[in-house]
């Protein structure tokens, strides 16, 4: 299982100083880490340490509450693949899914996808706020907007990923889009069980412990 690859190692705390995103960035390097998980205004920080390296860059938007306007959204994203991420993580909007107006969420997510091309687009769920029904219209929705991946959770919400709504997610996409596994992911079982269930990626600020946890494992 090559582990160090599927990580994105992230810090999205609101007191991290740009000597935090340095530190978050080499130690991407040194473990060989997929990405780096930024806030937008880190993402050339991120950009100019990762240098020369194969990590790439992920940068939130609308994060953590999904409650922004759809071109706000839509312009911090263009913004972020500007100044180098290759990936973009958007927060649903949230309120509007338990209302049920799946039209405006799908739209949402749709005018991200469009001001982020050509680089992969993730919809943040946040499932500890849904019903099951929900996670399957969140995906549903996620997959007509022309999202790469849909993701589970902020970290800063209610609950974190769990092996059930990884599962649950697999089956509402079928396919059609991959999966990311985000928010209480702290070690090496919880990491190897997120991908067992179907996580393609893992969203932690743990990345070096489930690292060394693998090696002391031997896996």
């Amino acid at each position: 299982m090559d582990i160090s690859s599927r990580i994105k190692h992230t810090n999205l705390k609101p007191e991290a100083t740009p000597a935090d995103i340095e530190q978050l960035c080499r130690e991407a390097i040194a473990h060989r880490f997929g990405a780096v998980c930024v806030n937008s205004s880190y993402v050339a920080l991120a950009r100019n340490v990762l240098v020369g390296s194969d990590v790439h860059i992920s940068c939130v938007v609308g994060f953590p509450l999904g409650a922004a306007t759809t071109a706000a959204k839509a312009a911090e994203a263009a913004g972020a693949v500007q100044q180098g991420a290759a990936e973009i993580d958007m927060v649903m909007a949230i309120g509007r899914a338990k209302a049920g107006d799946w039209a405006y969420v799908t739209d949402d997510i749709h005018q991200v996808v469009r001001a982020a091309a050509p680089q992969a687009v993730k919809v943040i769920l946040e499932t500890g706020l849904l019903t099951d029904e929900e996670k399957d219209q969140a995906c549903q929705a996620a997959v007509a907007a022309g999202a790469a991946f849909v993701k589970t959770s902020t970290g800063f919400g209610h609950g974190g990923a769990t092996v059930a709504d990884v599962q649950r997610m697999a089956r509402a996409v079928r396919g059609r889009a991959r999966i990311k596994a985000s928010g209480g992911i702290r070690d090496f079982k919880t990491a190897a069980a997120m991908i067992a269930a179907g996580a393609d990626r893992l969203g932690t600020s743990s990345g070096v412990a489930i690292v060394e946890g693998a090696h002391r494992d031997g896996e």
